[in-house]
């Protein structure tokens, strides 16, 4: 849809508006199917303007998701219009700085937003049943054994496949491993909460020093350790073992305060977590970056193979996989 266009929607559904000082300019967001344009109002104003595909079922229902995040607040873009028929949605401007535009910044400094990251998506993990009851029309498949097992195998096609072209025959021996179905098995028999499912460093803002999620249209009912492990080992920054324990201790810290404590086992099931998120990860890469032609997700493939090359070499079970990991780092 061409600028003009979208600028005339703009002005039809936002009359009071001086048109005069409209301008709109388009947003790189990652590797999503959606288009974004930060449409200034004014000197000081401005708001975010969405298309989005209307055949992919997620993206229709963003506004449910944004206003039951809101109801139970949890921090997100406000919703100012949403016309369903053309695909377009206006949402608030939370600004440019994400917590990854951060990540050079000294710890202590950092520490702070991810733990007022943490905060916030401990809100969504603690969520009673009957909320989750009351949005689960409008939520993707929760995470089940399938889905663990959709994400192994993402990643043995477009990454092991793709970018690091292993044979189909040692493919299949790795695809077969018992410790990837009974990681899978594990991790689906957890009883779920509502989870961000992509709650990594480009998809928490910070506005004023607090953060707001974006991009949760993916949210569905899983586990709160995926979200965690998908924040401490995002590829996109580089966290410590020791930065990455801290924010560990904090989430569960602040679990504790709501009085919804977690599991005795929490950091072992993040690690698995990890693994299945990583293995996803890199699946995306392979496939954005050589089926897609998005080049540049193909730049994060050394960090994700390094953190899951550690994680998996300490996981029983995996001891195929991990040599095969090894062998690639050589």
């Amino acid at each position: 849809m061409r600028t003009e266009l979208l600028l005339k929607q703009t002005r039809m559904h936002f009359p009071r508006l001086d048109e005069a000082k409209f301008k709109i300019t388009p947003i790189e967001k990652g590797g999503s199917d959606r288009k974004f344009y930060r449409v200034r109002t004014g000197a000081e104003q401005s708001l975010i303007l969405v298309k989005y595909n209307l055949e992919r079922e997620e993206n229709r229902h963003y506004v449910q998701i944004a206003e039951f995040l809101a109801a139970h607040q949890i921090r997100a873009p406000k919703i100012y219009f949403h016309d369903a028929d053309e695909g377009l949605i206006w949402i608030e401007d939370l600004g440019a700085k994400d917590l990854w535009s951060h990540r050079h910044e000294p710890w202590l400094v950092r520490r702070a937003f991810y733990e007022s990251a943490l905060a916030e998506i401990a809100k969504l993990h603690c969520l009673p049943d009957s909320a989750i009851a009351s949005i689960a029309d409008n939520l993707p498949a929760e995470f089940n054994e399938a889905l663990y097992r959709w994400e192994q195998a993402y990643f043995f096609e477009n990454c092991l496949g793709r970018i690091f072209r292993i044979a189909e025959s040692e493919l299949d021996k790795l695809r077969a491993l018992i410790g990837l179905e009974e990681m899978a098995r594990s991790l689906a028999a957890r009883p779920r909460v509502l989870v961000h499912r992509d709650f990594q460093s480009q998809n928490i803002i910070i506005r004023n020093g607090v953060a707001h999620l974006i991009d949760f249209q993916g949210m569905r009912p899983g586990l709160a350790e995926y979200d965690i492990a998908s924040l401490i080992y995002d590829p996109y920054v580089d966290l410590s073992e020791d930065e990455r324990a801290e924010l560990l201790e904090g989430y569960a810290g602040v679990r504790e305060r709501i009085g919804n404590a977690v599991a005795a086992d929490f950091a072992d099931v993040v690690r698995s977590c990890a693994i299945q998120r990583l293995m996803q990860a890199l699946g995306a890469y392979g496939f954005l970056g050589l089926v897609k032609g998005s080049k540049a997700f193909l730049d994060h493939v050394p960090a994700a193979m390094a953190s899951l090359r550690r994680l998996v070499s300490k996981t029983d079970g995996l001891a195929p996989l991990a040599a095969c990991l090894a062998k690639l780092s050589q």
